[in-house]
């Protein structure tokens, strides 16, 4: 079986090569693409999940609808609707609103050194999450969400807190959701 890899990157998003999904995690990271989804329904709400056990860093934290890495020449608006389905089960389309760099370590295991897309969505349907990458997910009032993660920051992933705040500061200068 085929290991999975990621797009090596520098900060402006060039493409450098590719590198196994593991080792571009292990130690302090190798800067590399990745993406997170917002999906809201019509009562306001976002889709949020619960990172599986299985997951080497950040098991069971709360995170974004989806959350995931690009393959190689796919686009972030491609590879997001391609995760919705095999992480929820469904599909809905995207749509790209930016994009930042981070860098978080997680314990002595590994680091998430990304280039992250910020990519939303709207879904009013069923879920079926994959239970080797969800273990939980739930619907939140974005007012709610904001003071969850001002309260008990330390639930969420790291790339999800600061590319929530993103979106709430787009928000606040739109009329973005």
């Amino acid at each position: 079986m085929e290991k999975v890899k990621v797009v090596l990157v520098d900060k402006k998003d060039n493409k450098l090569g590719l590198e196994e999904k593991v080792r571009a995690h292990l130690s302090n990271g190798k800067l590399h693409r990745a993406f997170i989804v917002f999906i809201f329904n019509n009562k306001g709400e976002m889709l949020l999940q619960k990172r599986s056990k299985k997951k080497m860093l950040w098991p069971l934290y709360w995170d974004s609808s989806c959350a995931s890495h690009p393959f190689n020449e796919e686009e972030y608006i491609d590879s997001g609707e391609r995760r919705l389905k095999e992480e929820l089960g469904f599909f809905c389309s995207l749509s790209y609103l930016t994009k930042f760099y981070y860098h978080s370590k997680y314990k002595e295991i590994g680091s998430e050194k990304e280039i992250c897309a910020i990519l939303t969505g709207n879904y009013f349907g069923k879920i079926k999450e994959n239970p080797d990458e969800v273990a939980d997910y739930r619907w939140m009032k974005v007012s709610k969400l904001k003071k969850s993660i001002n309260k008990e920051p330390r639930y969420y992933t790291p790339w999800f807190k600061k590319g929530f705040k993103i979106y709430e500061q787009k928000r606040s200068k739109s009329n973005y959701k």
